[in-house]
């Protein structure tokens, strides 16, 4: 039986060769699209699985209570990592962490710069991390000794085998012995790093670390088996567990912390107001995940449009077989075989269109996707996509098909369509509802990105070059600031402690006359040289920018060493009002600390700025005149420079002046396009799923449009005998299948509003939806089907009616 069922299929796949080619490609780029998308699913969903520890590790958050919410970050206090663990029941392990850090390493005569973390040696039990060479017990038994990662071993010593005990020199300052080699960490891994060296170290050489009152550290909790994560964050919240702060009891009430668990690190790292959002990258999985099933949907949609439409081809057929015994069940059967059938044909073209296409889509999504075909999960999510394809396209012709009277058929009586054509018109404005709102979706999308990128956010991030400040860069600023405006080049330099675009560092202990004592507001600080603002562009709106009297000196804590000293500092716009009516100008701060508190005087306000989230509204700032701490050098290429010749003379002066480092640097509007990499994301995948979408919907209507002008073959004859034009008929055959394009866009147009609005709540900064997205999407969408329908219908109506006429 099942040897005349596959025969059947394949004399019915060659019979209409142009309706099964349109299936099975149809199917299979539905099936590649999906594939390739289930494959980036993957890759986020698993992030961090290679951890054995993976849910009984957690990070520790703060919630500190500001006046305008709520704000949600992960630095943690030195002591508090140990108090915990001395305290509270259930903790197995905690471990400290610095932030990553970038240091220059010489190694013999190379010199290689690499980032990294200084870490307690209990990483290495809470996080799975296998040696190659070593082992965790000894990593850290010396003090100054360093763990590298196999990439970093290879980048330090080339194909050396064996390097432990190899001697390296951090950042021209201290020798440390390679202690061990790491596996590389799986590029889905939240944590990267490319070396790890003694958190002592650190610690020791940083001792406001070890107070309350420094929040610089990432702290990590690992549970004891069976100990539930809301116990210990219940304990928290009770005051006797409150480790954030030894201040008063308002500071107490004001600031709380949680452990947030390693499965939610990567996809659900998103808080509003204290509280998970439930957006984050969680939301671009389902997103996409969706998208993918609607466009195999799409595709399936195809199967069934034309497996009805040509149901009056194989009618004879089922009457016979009917008439011989088969019964409507194995008419099902053998409906639904030669679908999965078919399917499996177009799983097959898939895998190959996947295979073409996936250096592209990585390079898109910058992940290295492979389909894996020696993973079994792989293997049998494709069995299963192919199945489900062929279950759910063959379906509906199936029981459609079987459900013919052998008697009308074999009597050549005109079968009653009406419900089958209801239903694929019915496909049809589904899948072109789909596609429609697609297009609209990409429009604006690409409207919002394009609606930030654009925005005015106070400076000028072109021709600005961002270096870091290492070696005698900070020291011999002067000297380096000169010589580069003397190459002609250069218009301005100055120094600063964070990017431009970088939330920095913030503080709620400023305070002034008439400010609220039970309010915490979060002021923003910049530690900068005095040409910080004409290098960067900042607008001065009040008073004065800074000058080299403003300069004072500074000792621990950025403390100035004559406390009665008052310190000249610009605030930004947002901070002005906060000072309460009238001019900033002039008026006086004050800082507290837990090295003492010291008084501010404000000398000028600059123009807000957008800098950490590029959608939000810019917070208050300060800049203070402290170069001294300064991490990064800012150059300004003069506007009429040629940048070949600029980048040239500017390597040639940071050689001279500072040859131990390498010369590394990034331009300011490189990175300002790196905050929109989620978002480009989705406008790059929005355009592609929306033309695959349109691609797959014009071959259904490409086979339907075909179908029609075939079965009116011989009204269109006669219509020509009697006179009708070209022009009339295309328009009688076109009309039926546009007025369907035509509903579909009022089934897409509010589904596509409701959606893009729904996302565009996402951001503090976005686009008002216009009316004309709509008007443009739906009359593209009435021009593809168009094109689409108008060779079928215009080959109809050129024909030779005497052709279609001779059985007459």
């Amino acid at each position: 039986m099942f040897k005349n069922f596959f025969k059947t299929a394949i004399r019915s796949l060659q019979k209409n060769k142009g309706y099964s080619f349109l299936n099975i490609f149809g199917l299979a780029i539905g099936i590649a699209c999906a594939g390739l998308i289930f494959l980036w699913v993957e890759d986020e969903v698993s992030f961090d699985s290679h951890n054995v520890k993976k849910d009984r590790v957690f990070l520790i958050k703060t919630n500190a209570k500001v006046d305008d919410g709520v704000f949600t970050h992960s630095s943690t206090a030195g002591p508090m990592a140990p108090a915990m663990q001395a305290t509270i029941p259930g903790i197995a392990n905690t471990c400290r962490t610095t932030e990553d850090l970038s240091f220059l390493f010489t190694i013999g005569d190379k010199t290689v710069n690499a980032s990294g973390e200084y870490v307690e040696p209990s990483f290495f039990n809470m996080f799975t991390l296998p040696f190659v060479q070593g082992n965790a017990s000894n990593a850290f038994m010396q003090l100054h000794s360093i763990v590298l990662t196999q990439k970093t071993a290879k980048k330090f010593f080339g194909d050396e085998k064996n390097v432990l005990g190899k001697i390296i020199r951090m950042d021209n300052k201290q020798d440390y012995v390679v202690s061990g080699i790491l596996h590389d960490l799986p590029e889905n891994s939240t944590i990267q790093f490319e070396w790890l060296a003694p958190f002592k170290v650190w610690y020791d050489a940083n001792p406001r670390a070890a107070t309350w009152f420094n929040f610089g550290l990432t702290t990590y909790v690992e549970l004891q088996p069976g100990v539930e994560v809301a116990s210990i964050n219940e304990q928290l919240l009770n005051p006797y567990y409150d480790f954030t702060t030894q201040k008063s009891e308002k500071d107490k009430s004001s600031v709380h912390v949680f452990l947030f668990g390693m499965n939610d690190w990567h996809l659900r790292n998103d808080f509003d107001n204290g509280k998970q959002t439930g957006s984050g990258q969680i939301l671009y999985v389902r997103l996409f995940s969706i998208i993918a099933w609607i466009i195999l949907f799409i595709a399936c949609i195809n199967f069934m449009n034309l497996a009805t439409a040509g149901s009056e081809k194989r009618a004879k057929e089922i009457g016979v077989r009917k008439v011989l015994g088969s019964g409507r069940k194995n008419l099902v059967v053998q409906f639904i075989g030669e679908a999965i059938l078919m399917a499996s044909l177009a799983a097959v073209v898939a895998v190959v269109i996947m295979l073409l296409i996936l250096p592209a889509f990585n390079s898109l999504v910058q992940k290295d996707l492979s389909l894996g075909f020696n993973n079994p999960y792989h293997v049998t999510a494709l069995l299963l996509l192919t199945i489900v394809c062929g279950l759910v396209a063959g379906s509906y012709p199936a029981l459609y098909l079987s459900s013919f009277n052998p008697v009308f058929v074999l009597k050549g009586i005109k079968l009653k369509t009406g419900n089958a054509t209801v239903i694929r018109k019915g496909l049809v404005v589904l899948q072109f509802a789909v596609s429609i709102t697609l297009i609209i979706s990409t429009i604006i999308i690409y409207q919002q990105i394009q609606h930030v990128k654009t925005r005015d956010i106070g400076y000028n991030k072109n021709n600005l070059m961002e270096i870091s400040a290492q070696g005698n860069i900070v020291k011999d600023f002067p000297a380096i600031k000169q010589d580069l405006i003397n190459t002609g080049v250069v218009k301005s330099a100055a120094l600063a402690d964070h990017t431009t675009i970088g939330s920095g560092n913030n503080t709620t202990s400023i305070s002034w006359q008439g400010k609220d004592p039970n309010s915490n507001i979060v002021i923003s600080q910049r530690l900068v040289s005095n040409e910080f603002m004409s290098t960067t562009g900042m607008q001065i709106i009040a008073g004065r920018d800074f000058q080299p009297a403003d300069l004072v000196e500074f000792g621990d804590n950025h403390m100035p060493k004559d406390s009665t000293q008052a310190m000249n500092v610009i605030i930004t716009e947002s901070m002005e009002k906060l000072l309460g009516k009238g001019s900033a100008v002039g008026k006086t701060l004050q800082r507290q600390s837990d090295k003492g508190s010291f008084e501010m005087r404000v000398t000028g306000v600059v123009k807000d700025y957008v800098y950490g989230d590029m959608y939000g509204q810019s917070a208050p700032v300060m800049f203070y005149d402290i170069p001294a701490a300064a991490s990064l050098l800012y150059v300004k290429i003069a506007p009429q420079s040629n940048l070949e010749n600029a980048m040239a003379k500017i390597t040639a002066v940071m050689k001279k002046n500072n040859s131990a480092y390498p010369f590394e640097y990034k331009f300011v509007d490189d990175e300002f396009n790196q905050m929109f990499l989620s978002e480009m994301l989705i406008s790059k995948l929005s355009r592609v799923f929306a033309s695959l979408a349109i691609i797959i919907s014009c071959m259904g209507l490409f086979g339907l449009a075909a179908y029609t002008a075939q079965r009116r073959t011989k009204e269109i004859g006669i219509r020509k005998v009697l006179g009708a034009s070209v022009t009339g008929i295309t328009t009688l055959l076109s009309k039926d299948f546009l007025q369907l394009v035509a509903l579909s866009c009022i089934v897409a147009f509010p589904l596509a509003w409701w959606a893009m609005n729904s996302w565009l709540q996402n951001y503090q900064y976005r686009i008002e939806i216009s009316w004309w997205i709509f008007i443009v999407a739906g009359l593209l969408a009435l021009f593809i089907a168009l094109v689409t329908i108008s060779f079928q219908a215009i080959k109809a109506a050129i024909a030779n009616p005497v052709k279609s006429l001779r059985t007459e």
